[in-house]
């Protein structure tokens, strides 16, 4: 049976960690968001040796053919430059955009590729933390520990120990090609009549100002800024900037411009039914607003601070990932 590249880099990326020397407690509860104060340094820093290099890699990019030799050393985890970029280093937190192969070290089975984006490229937010969960691949800290502290444009074989018993060993191929904004980069749009509002500062933070007029009664979506990018479909992983006000006094709810501007992830499928609309369809580097009644967001949920709440959210849509299906 083929082994599911999802349970296969969550379970080895705390295995890479502990061997690296700089994860030895539990693992800590996250929501996969990055700590602006772990962004300064490695998370691992791993050196190459005999096992990473003696992987080949013949060809580049989608055409790359990685090869695990049968007689491979793979007891520990090594990174081995392939090619080295010439662009501004990689470190954690940064979101880039990327290709890989995941590969069995025994088999030489691609698990897990970066096929399924727009020509074989997918972007990635480099995790500071492992999260708890992941929903794609790229999620996983072992992408970070792949790409970190070496310059964009660069290629790595990083090789991953089996973690547990009855698992194959894996190599992971990675190709880093672009260090990707952390702003919506789109051309500006003319402001839509009746909607809120938005200014933003130097750094692109939002200040959104709710009209005088009563709260819409359907789900109302504005772009503010037009993207070229890749379409967000249904069910993608979604990487965006964000704040989010109460329509009935303007006062902020949540924002990721309050968590030191780093961006979230999640899937569309994981939110209310007003943000989903809002990002559903959108091109990547837009900017939108989007004003939602209470029966697109929080309804009438006894005790939440956001029960019978008219909401408006500013989204900086900076990536989409198609999930990666299961086999």
């Amino acid at each position: 049976m083929r082994k599911r590249p999802l349970i296969v880099l969550s379970t080895v990326a705390a295995a890479t960690l502990f061997l690296a020397g700089c994860s030895g407690d539990a693992a800590p509860e996250s929501t996969g968001t990055p700590d602006p104060s772990a962004q300064s340094s490695c998370l691992a820093d791993l050196a190459s040796g005999a096992g990473s290099d003696a992987v080949s890699v013949e060809g580049t990019g989608a055409d790359a053919k990685v090869t695990v030799p049968a007689d491979a050393d793979l007891a520990e985890a090594q990174r081995s430059v392939v090619v080295e970029g010439d662009g501004d280093d990689v470190m954690p937190g940064d979101l880039v955009s990327l290709r890989y192969q995941l590969v069995d070290a025994t088999t030489n089975e691609v698990l897990s590729t970066s096929e399924r984006g727009p020509d074989g490229v997918l972007s990635a937010l480099l995790a500071v933390q492992q999260p708890q969960q992941i929903v794609d691949p790229t999620q996983s800290t072992v992408f970070t520990v792949a790409a970190e502290c070496l310059p964009i444009g660069s290629s790595v074989v990083l090789t991953l120990p089996a973690a547990q018993e009855g698992m194959n060993p894996s190599v992971l191929y990675v190709e880093t090609i672009e260090q990707l904004p952390k702003t919506a980069s789109g051309s500006d749009v003319d402001a839509t009549e009746g909607m809120p509002t938005v200014e933003l500062d130097e750094a692109g933070s939002p200040t959104i100002t709710i009209p005088e007029s009563d709260a819409p009664t359907e789900t109302e979506v504005a772009v503010l800024k037009q993207g070229d990018g890749a379409v967000v479909g249904a069910g993608d992983l979604v990487t965006v900037q964000y704040r989010g006000v109460k329509w009935s006094d303007g006062s902020e709810f949540d924002s990721s411009w309050s968590r030191d501007a780093e961006p979230s992830q999640f899937q569309t499928s994981g939110v209310v039914t007003g943000f989903k609309m809002a990002l559903e369809g959108q091109q990547v580097g837009s900017q939108v607003v989007v004003a939602m009644p209470p029966k697109d967001g929080y309804g009438a949920s006894e005790g939440n601070e956001l029960q019978n709440e008219t909401l408006v959210f500013v989204v900086d849509i900076l990536a989409t990932t198609p999930i990666e299906q299961a086999p």
